[in-house]
């Protein structure tokens, strides 16, 4: 009966944390990262808000265009007078048309700043959007590798309970023929409950899991996953270097910047309040009246009109200006604030993955000499060397230390892709992700110049 639970002990032994989840068919991490990039809310928010984004160019540049008004009235008139003592009372109805056209000639850089500033802005959502993009695959990633690490943690748990439950066999089976006392049982009894007590938590931590894997992914995962591998290989060979990547390529940092120029170009468009303004009006207008004493009538005009502001708006034009500069100000302050940001999260996330390194090579270590161990106690038990309490506490140091080098396994996956995220490289295209990789661009050279339309360039 001893060698029979040697033998189930040996099997676990011989338990490879992710190489059996490699089950047949089993969805692979890029899988559920390509789904996430088609199809997590948060991400395609982010794309619509570059479309945004991208209709305040048209918007702004209408400032360079001419505006366009018709007016058509229709009235009757009803006039009494008195002459001679005899009223005499007329009658008459009439209408007019007139199109009106006015096309600014100068207007202080206005407008050309508000075009720049919209393109800024578009370049600020496409970063949000980057950044959005990491977030997302970041955490899609994350909930893959924490559904990987419980189901591989449930099994080892799993495993336990069976090698437990063969061992209290064996011991009932020794107290049976006298080789062991009741106190043996109990310890192996007690050892057995535990065991299954940390099954259901690990049922629990599963559980949790997917849920979280649902809300990423947008599916619900399947039976099994595959074993993943680090992206290492995309990182850089050092941390200085990954530190100079990150402060040149994050979309915080260049988001920020781009937001303070915006900022920087709202000052412009506040003081273009204080100068004058020309602009060229014209109008045409037609009149047709059903009275004979009067005849119908047709006129034009054409006029340039300047505009000098003395003091308008009760100074609020100068309130206007301090707030913009002081919005500028606030934005150069951004910058310096996600430099920093992303230069700890660099450092903080290189840290954490060296020391992944080293805790998958000290677990595997340890669980090499648990296994040793184990057989050893499991041999000096057969001759009376080793009690069952022994013998229980190899087989639970034996189990924590393959959950320790589960969980390890898991944290090297999940802090390279964090070290990527940081460096502002987590992306569909450098993932190479099997799925067509959102252009920005495509819908914004369809709006740019687009004078007339309420529909969207996909129709909707």
């Amino acid at each position: 009966m001893g060698d029979r639970v040697l033998r189930t002990v040996s099997t676990a032994a011989c338990f490879v944390v992710l190489s059996v989840l490699n089950a047949a068919q089993a969805q692979g991490i890029d899988q559920a990262l390509t789904q996430a990039y088609r199809y997590n809310p948060d991400l395609n928010a982010a794309r619509a808000g570059v479309r945004v984004a991208n209709e305040g160019v048209p918007s702004a540049l209408s400032g360079y265009r001419p505006s366009l008004s018709a007016s058509l009235s229709q009235g009757y008139t009803y006039n009494e007078t008195r002459s001679g003592g005899v009223w005499r009372a007329s009658r008459f109805a009439g209408r007019s048309a007139s199109v009106t056209g006015t096309q600014t000639l100068w207007d202080a850089n206005r407008t050309a700043n508000t075009v720049r500033q919209a393109d800024q802005n578009v370049m600020v959502a496409r970063e949000t959007l980057r950044n959005a993009e990491i977030t997302t695959l970041l955490a899609s990633a994350t909930a893959y590798m924490n559904v990987l690490r419980e189901q591989a943690v449930l099994d080892l748990r799993l495993r336990n309970v069976a090698v437990l439950q063969e061992q209290l066999r064996a011991t009932r089976d020794r107290f049976g023929v006298g080789e062991v006392t009741r106190t043996d049982v109990a310890l192996a009894e007690s050892a057995l409950q535990g065991a299954i007590a940390t099954v259901a938590a690990a049922r629990s931590d599963l559980a949790n899991s997917r849920a979280v894997f649902r809300q990423q992914i947008g599916q619900e995962p399947p039976a099994r996953l595959a074993a993943s591998r680090t992206v290492e290989r995309l990182l850089s060979a050092t941390l200085n270097e990954a530190i100079v990547v990150g402060q040149s390529e994050h979309p915080q940092i260049r988001g920020a910047r781009h937001g303070a120029e915006s900022a920087q170009l709202q000052v412009r468009i506040a003081e273009s309040a204080l100068y004058p303004t020309v602009t060229l009006q014209g109008t045409l207008t037609r009149s047709a009246e059903t009275s004979a004493l009067i005849p119908q009538n047709f006129s034009a005009s054409a006029s340039a009109v300047l505009t000098v502001p003395i003091y308008a708006n009760g100074g609020r034009d100068y309130a206007t200006i301090r707030q913009a500069d002081e919005t500028a100000a606030q934005q150069r302050i951004r910058v310096e604030t996600a430099q920093a940001a992303v230069r700890q999260a660099v450092v903080q996330s290189w840290a954490g993955l060296e020391a992944a390194r080293a805790q998958i090579q000290a677990a595997e270590a340890q669980v090499r000499a648990a296994e040793i161990a184990l057989n050893g106690v499991r041999e000096e038990a057969k001759v009376g060397q080793r009690t069952t309490l022994d013998v229980l506490n190899a087989t639970q140091t034996l189990t924590e230390a393959r959950v320790t080098l589960v969980r390890a396994q898991r944290d090297r996956v999940v802090l390279s892709y964090s070290v990527l995220a940081a460096m502002g490289r987590l992306n569909a295209q450098r993932l190479a992700l099997r799925t067509e990789i959102f252009d920005p661009t495509v819908h914004y050279n369809q709006v740019r110049d687009q004078w007339i339309g309420i529909r969207t360039p996909d129709g909707r």
